[in-house]
């Protein structure tokens, strides 16, 4: 059992509590997940139902080059604190111990199943733990209703939301009218109160008992103003042309001023690397000191190529009959050949039995083994190898 917690805190996402961080909230199904995936990089499940989401989870949107963090939870409903269960547990403890922006969600359209005094009733129940931190109220679904065919009763209990301090924005997922105005507001109201504490803090008055502004006064009412002389006019509007000047055009630049794809056509004669430049755009003569470029064709090439031909013909020749030449097997007969191939196998095992001779790994012990003459005789003999007579006794013998 006293593992429980430690696995419910290892489900629970990674929150910063100390960077900037919006908290949706409001009734089930009224449309948090849909904005959470709108502004962020977050995939959350959205289902026509409620309390598809059951636990926190966290996005990462940016604003004004600074990142946020966006946290989705858990729909809420209308209930004493104590009936509350684990699941709305989750946004309550959220939205009282961080110090965020809160966007709390209606549904203007009751597509949700909750009618809209139902959700300004949880609005103004959950109002405490909003204290002292940014408020916008995003009145969503205007796709399907817009909030002036709203009826009276329900206008007047909108209007009333306006004195408790929020600021009211009317949005769709649907279509993504106000998801931007709603983001952009909650960002810039925590940017706000977040600059405004750290200037009532100690530290930003002890830096700016440090800063003195001078503020020069006029000693008299006579008008003087900038004066540049003639010639710094035309030093800087010369320096300026030469700069537009030393600007590169590129390809596409000069594409789009010749008429676009398919009708312009690229200059390469511009990238040709001649001694003098004026010679890109010059037609190539015919005769050139009186020459033309049939001078300029040996008419013995087809001759030279047929030499080179047989003269390659040759050297592979004569690599194939050297390659023949050492191949020493190839005036050996059958069985040469073979007591070849069992010297060649003979060196091998001798290879290897001298290196494991020297090997420093524990042998296997081997047990002796009784060798009949009569079956070695022939296989050495087989090999080249004569065993005398004398030899072949002793050995029967012992």
């Amino acid at each position: 059992v006293s593992c429980l917690p430690r696995q419910h805190l290892a489900r629970l996402p990674s929150v910063d509590p100390n960077t900037r961080t919006i908290i949706l909230c409001g009734y089930p199904n009224v449309g948090k997940s849909s904005f959470m995936n709108k502004v962020t990089r977050a995939n959350v499940e959205v289902e026509p139902y409620a309390f598809t989401t059951k636990s926190l989870f966290v996005g990462h949107t940016d604003h004004k080059y600074l990142q946020w963090q966006v946290l989705d939870t858990p729909g809420i409903l209308d209930h004493p604190l104590e009936d509350r269960n684990t699941i709305e547990m989750q946004s309550i403890t959220a939205l009282a111990h961080l110090r965020a922006a809160i966007v709390y969600i209606l549904d203007i359209s009751e597509t949700c199943g909750f009618p809209l005094k139902q959700q300004v009733d949880l609005f103004n129940s959950i109002k405490p733990l909003f204290a002292g931190k940014p408020l916008v109220v995003a009145m969503n679904k205007t796709d399907l209703v817009s909030p002036q065919a709203l009826s009276v009763e329900n206008q007047a209990i909108i209007s009333s939301l306006e004195t408790s301090g929020a600021t009211l924005i009317p949005m769709s997922n649907t279509n993504e009218k106000g998801v931007s105005a709603v983001k952009q507001t909650a960002c810039d109201q925590l940017l706000a109160q977040r600059v405004e504490s750290k200037l009532r803090g100690k530290k930003a008055e002890m830096i700016v008992s440090r800063i003195h502004i001078a503020l020069p006064k006029p000693r008299d009412d006579k008008p003087r103003p900038s004066f540049i002389p003639e010639s710094v006019r035309q030093k800087r509007t010369s320096e300026m042309d030469a700069t537009m000047e030393e600007i590169r055009r590129l390809e596409r630049d000069l594409e789009a001023e010749g008429g676009g794809p398919g009708v312009y056509s690229t200059d390469l004669r511009k990238h040709w690397d001649l001694k003098d430049d004026t010679w890109k755009y010059d037609s190539i003569p015919e005769i050139v000191d009186g020459r033309n470029i049939a001078d300029f064709i040996d008419p013995d090439i087809m001759q030279r190529l047929e030499e080179l031909e047989r003269e390659e013909d040759a050297l592979e020749a004569a690599y194939e009959a050297s390659k023949a030449a050492e191949d020493v097997e190839s005036d050996l007969d059958d069985e040469e050949k073979e007591i070849l191939a069992a010297i060649k196998q003979k060196k091998t095992e001798a290879v290897i039995e001298s290196h494991m001779r020297r090997s420093t790994k524990p042998k296997l012990p081997r047990g002796k083994r009784e060798v009949d003459a009569s079956v070695t005789r022939p296989k050495l003999e087989a090999r080249g190898v004569h065993v005398p007579e004398d030899m072949q006794r002793g050995r029967k013998r012992g």
